[in-house]
Order: C-alpha cells, then structure tokens, then sequence
C-alpha cells in the first residue's frame, strides 16, 4: 500500500523552523514604530543656569516673543508664507475682519469655504493656545557646548545646583514632559569630566527627590564615535541603578550623530547598528547635530545649514539604519536666534526705525527656521532643537500648519486603512501589516502630542477615541477582535 508523498510544508519542515527563528530575529530588531509619544523638539540651555522655574521662564518669554513680532494670524501667515498668504495681504482690513469673524463663528464651515482664511487663524490659535499650556516639551540641562569647559569645581557646583533644582521642579510639578542632561562625550580628553558629572548630578538628584526621578529620564551623549563609548555608558548606568536604588533600565540614553565617523567606521561599515545593539535596549532616541557634522565634513561657517546635502545624506543614513527600530529621529537645530538688534535703554522706547528693525531681524529668523523646520518633517524627522525660547513658536506653527494641511488626505488614507484591517479581522484572517497601521497612526498622534489637532477631529481617521488613547495599532486590532468574539478588550 503506497503512501502519499509529503507535502512540501512537511518536506521542508526544517527549513521553514530556521526561517521562522531568523524572522523572530528580524521582528525582535525592527518592531515598528514606538507607539510612546515622541516631543517635537529639545530645548539646550547650559546647567549653570537651570531653575526649576526655567521652563515657565522660556515659555513667557515664547509668548512676548510671538504677541509683540506677530500679534495677529495675518502678519504670522504673512512671514511664513503659509498657502494663500500672498492673496489674503491683499484684503482690505474689513475683509480679513469678516475672515475672523467668520472663524470664530464657524471655523470648520470657513475651512472648507476658504482654507487659506482658516489655515493662518487655526495655526495662531492652537500655537497660543500651547504656549499657554506647555511651551517646551523637551528640555535638556546641557554640561556641553551650552557649558563649556570649566574647571572642575565649577562643574561639580553646577551639577550639584542643577540636580537640587530639578528635584524642587518634581515637588512644584514645574517641569516639562521630558527632561535630561547632555555630559560630555566619552573620548579621552573629557571621559573623566563626563563620569563624574553624571555620577554627581544622579546621586544628589536621588537624595534630594527622596528616590524619585523624572520619567523618562534621558542622558544624551554628545560625538559618539565608537560603539565601546555607547556600551561604556550602558555599563556605567547599571552600577548607578544598582548603587541609587534605581529601577533597572530606568535611565535612558540619547545618541548624537555629529561626526562622520558615526556615519561610516574605518572599514566602510555603518557602526549605528552596532551603537544601538550596545544600548541594551535604553536608546531613547539618535539627535543629529548639524554644525559638529558639517564641520567635520570640512564645510565652512557661512554653509552649514540644516537643509546642506551633507544633513540630508547623514539623516538618511540613520533613518535608513535606525528606521523601525523604535528609536525616535531629531534633528538639529538653526543657528539663527530670532533676537533684533536693539534692545530696550532702562526707561527709554526705541525709536521707530529701531523697532522696524528688530521686527525685520525677527521675522528673518523665523521664515528660516520654518523653513529648516519644514525640511525636516518632509525628510521624517519629527523633532529638532530649539535654542532660543522666541524659536518656540515658530516650531510649533511649523508643525501645526504641516500637520494640518495634510491632514485630510492622510485621514482617509488612515480611515481605508482602519477598514482594511476591520475586514481582516470579521472575517478571522491574521492582518499582518500592523507595522505599517502603527507608522500612519503615528503621523497622528504626533499631531495630537504636540496639539495641532484634537481628540475629537482625529474621529475622521475612523479610530474612536478609546482606540486613539491606546496609541498601539496592533492592540487597536487586538480589542476589535475582542470584542467581536464576546471577549472583554485586555
């Protein structure tokens, strides 16, 4: 009696076993996208001058900034250039009155009336509205370039200080979203310096704040060259987590990408894979820092910009390296302050000319970091620095009118999307593009983060707002599926 042959499934059973560990492998290394929110910038300001009170300081600022050089959407959506700026400059005052009005009545009927009349109000009331209610998203107590190279007992005091104020920010509730410190890097002029900045800060932050530590906590090293400097700093983390009582895997580190070794090693090889692998799992997140790196690419002064070709190919290489991965992207930052050049004699005003003139200096700026800022979200990289409370604004009317002009298309393309899945998953099937839900989903809760739109216009995405709040687009999946089978959603 003949027996049936094998199937190839059973035939090639062994080969499909090694397939399967080394597809577990891939999934492990590239799980998506973070569902975790990501700030859309990082403040620097050198540790020296760190308060507990610094981040309602920069966001008054921030605010007198954005009142006294744009204190209307127009004159805002006239230096930016946002769509049909040039057309609307061109209304009587009457006219741009009546947009207002018809704005504050009904924007959504406005929207679709005229949305280059919506777009500028919609941008300068949700940029107010943030800087009323959270300015900086991300700040960073730098021991670096915003330092300097001080003597010890210098540093050691401002470690001291800044640790003690950041403790007194947890107990006034005056801190931001998400706080660190940048150290030193770890080469061999300044490794020395770097420990024992971080050992001190840590130490009196966890005695002063009785155990507590801001979540996340994040320690971004500067120049990272070589994968031992990253391993290094890992290793150094748990013997402080270990010694101060801290949570294992607590302390988060940030890379920064600011040279070209970091782009290519010595034998033509990208050593950020091998950078990540040596973070064991607490790489926050990789920030490019784009005049270290066009310096190294020997460009000079007058070029090195963050839309240079050099920026582009090196931000390329790590998104092409650390792409679904879960590691956040940051840009750098413009090196243009948006400050005039006069400033207010003690109980004088400035003269007419005066003030043209810093407003002209002013908006100057601010046209080029929208633009700098507009690059980066077109190149996918969502986050960047701020160096001057005055950029602040400027930085969120960037990614609120980015966010909002595409909002739409990318909303039906999340809402087929959500329907597609829904489909898959009546009908019992396994949707396994989940990766790529997570990515667009992600676009979105960006939007929300930040507040360039609400929990309420994100229902045209075809999530509720119960799925939105869950962040992850396979859990999303998950609790439809419970649902639908009777099951109470995990």
């Amino acid at each position: 009696m003949s027996h049936a042959p094998e199937s190839l499934l059973q035939a090639g059973a062994d080969l499909l076993s090694t397939l399967s560990a080394a597809n577990r492998t891939f999934m492990a290394r590239f799980p998506g996208d973070s569902p975790k929110r990501q700030p859309v910038h990082t403040v620097y300001g050198g540790a020296h001058l760190f308060k507990a009170g610094t981040t309602a300081k920069l966001g008054q600022i921030a605010q007198r900034s954005l009142s006294r050089f744009a204190p209307e959407p127009w004159t805002l959506g006239r230096v930016l250039n946002l769509p049909g700026s040039a057309q609307l400059s061109e209304l009587s005052p009457h006219d741009l009155l009546a947009h207002r009005e018809a704005f504050h009545a009904n924007p959504e009927a406005l929207k679709r009336s005229h949305f280059a009349a919506w777009l500028p109000q919609a941008v300068y009331q949700r940029v107010s509205a943030k800087l009323e209610r959270e300015a900086v998203e991300d700040l960073r107590i730098d021991f670096e370039d915003g330092f300097g190279n001080r003597p010890d007992t210098e540093e050691d005091a401002a470690a001291v200080q800044a640790a003690q104020e950041v403790a007194k920010g947890m107990a006034q509730g005056s801190l931001p979203p998400f706080l660190g410190i940048r150290i030193k890097p770890l080469n061999e002029e300044t490794r020395t310096r770097s420990i024992q900045t971080l050992e001190l800060f840590l130490t009196t932050l966890v005695k002063a704040s009785g155990g507590a530590l801001p979540r996340p906590f994040l320690i971004t090293l500067p120049k990272v060259q070589i994968p031992e400097q990253v391993a290094t700093l890992v290793g150094l983390l748990d013997l402080l987590e270990e010694r101060l009582g801290i949570e294992q895997g607590t302390l988060q580190i940030e890379l920064m990408i600011e040279v070209t070794q970091t782009i290519f090693d010595s034998q033509g090889r990208s050593p950020i894979p091998p950078m990540l692998e040596a973070a064991k799992g607490r790489c926050f997140s990789a920030h490019f820092g784009t005049y270290d790196y066009t310096a190294s690419c020997a460009v000079t002064a007058a070029y090195q910009t963050m839309d240079h070709a050099a920026c582009d190919f090196a931000k390329h290489m790590m998104r092409n390296t650390l792409g679904s991965t879960g590691v956040f992207l940051s840009d750098g930052a413009t090196n243009v302050m948006p400050v005039g050049p006069h400033r207010v004699p003690q109980g004088q005003d400035l003269t007419p000319l005066q003030v043209s003139e810093n407003t002209q200096a002013v908006h100057h700026a601010w046209r080029l970091g929208y633009q700098h800022i507009r690059h980066s979200l077109q190149g996918g990289f969502y986050q960047g620095w701020d160096l001057h409370p005055a950029q602040i604004p400027i930085r969120y009317a960037a990614c609120y009118a980015f966010f909002l002009e595409g909002f739409a298309p990318a909303a039906e393309r999340l809402r087929n999307f959500v329907e597609k899945a829904a489909q898959a998953t009546l009908v019992g099937d396994v949707f396994d593009d989940a990766a790529t839900g997570q990515g667009l989903l992600n676009y979105f809760l960006r939007a929300l983060n930040c507040g360039a739109v609400s929990l309420e216009e994100l229902s045209q995405t075809g999530l509720t707002q119960e799925e939105i709040r869950i962040r992850s687009f396979g859990r999303i999946l998950d609790a439809r599926r419970q649902r639908q089978s009777g099951a109470t959603p995990t």
